[in-house]
């Protein structure tokens, strides 16, 4: 295992937002979509030519994901909505907790098979009563895995048939087979992280079927490969990295997210660039993106 310090790694986009997740590279318009959870706020960055777009949204929104036919799918507090960026507007898809006003949703991907994957939390952060949840055909929103305080990714194989999970908290990350209806089963654990090493946040793969995880709280990225060992760390000068996302026109361009609202008003004077938007260069190019088809 290597810690590697990257000539590339800079910020992009000097946000210092409290909390930005789920970047995602839409290929439809070679930009990279991602959100700012805690401000409410969509974003867009195009590397091409450095513009910067935002829109409001009408809650905290967890990921916002490219739709079949356009348009996005986007995750508010208590729902799925569709997401227009040509109006932002704002349609209600469903509701998958009507019963857990505490909760809200957020991190997400879509598989292979145009499915999406999401998942709930806590917002205080404390209770045990999020979940990774799968959009149905009718909309419905199947319940797939145990409940834990706080979920993230999933992140799905390239070849579609492994889904992993993460529960923060505890440091865990899971890895479950998907069977061709959507279901799950033999679930295992895939990594534990102590948390002297910061917390597993948000996991997206690569090429080669390894699994990059940004560390909240850990200075850095970590790289593992299909059997779980550890094969890359690339550290960051701030302290929580909450997900990450291959880009460019070769997908070996990664977009990492970060967030400050943990952080002291001294400890953001250390880390100017917390909460900011970063990018480095890598040798192995990610997977490219799907669109969400089902359920819409």
């Amino acid at each position: 295992m290597g810690v590697a310090a990257t000539d590339s790694l800079r910020s992009v986009w000097g946000l210092s937002a409290p909390l930005l997740e789920g970047p995602v590279w839409v290929q439809r318009d070679a930009a990279l979509w991602f959100v700012d959870i805690k401000s409410k706020k969509i974003h867009r960055f195009d590397p091409a030519n450095g513009d910067k777009r935002s829109w409001d949204a009408p809650g905290q929104v967890g990921f916002v994901l490219p739709a079949a036919g356009g348009g996005f799918v986007a995750g508010l507090q208590h729902g799925l909505f569709r997401f227009d960026e040509r109006d932002g507007s704002f349609s209600e898809l469903a509701r998958p907790e009507p019963d857990q006003p505490g909760n809200r949703l957020n991190d997400a991907t879509v598989d292979p098979a145009g499915r999406l994957w999401f998942g709930s939390m806590d917002d205080g952060e404390i209770a045990k009563s999020g979940a990774i949840y799968r959009l149905a055909a009718d909309r419905s929103c199947i319940a797939s895995t145990p409940l834990c305080s706080i979920t993230n990714g999933p992140a799905v194989s390239p070849d579609g048939r492994t889904l992993y999970h993460v529960d923060t908290l505890h440091g865990l990350i899971h890895a479950c087979a998907i069977a061709d209806d959507g279901s799950l089963s033999d679930c295992r654990e895939f990594v534990r992280i102590p948390s002297s090493e910061g917390y597993p946040d948000g996991p997206t793969v690569d090429a080669e079927g390894c699994l990059w995880v940004g560390m909240y709280g850990g200075w850095s990225a970590k790289r593992f490969a299909p059997s779980g060992e550890l094969l890359e760390t690339v550290r960051f000068p701030v302290s929580a990295i909450t997900k990450l996302a291959f880009g460019g026109p070769d997908l070996k361009t990664i977009y990492a997210t970060t967030a400050n609202k943990h952080l002291s008003a001294e400890a953001r004077e250390r880390e100017p660039q917390a909460g900011d938007l970063f990018t480095f260069e890598v040798s192995v190019p990610g997977v490219a993106g799907h669109e969400v088809s089902v359920g819409l």
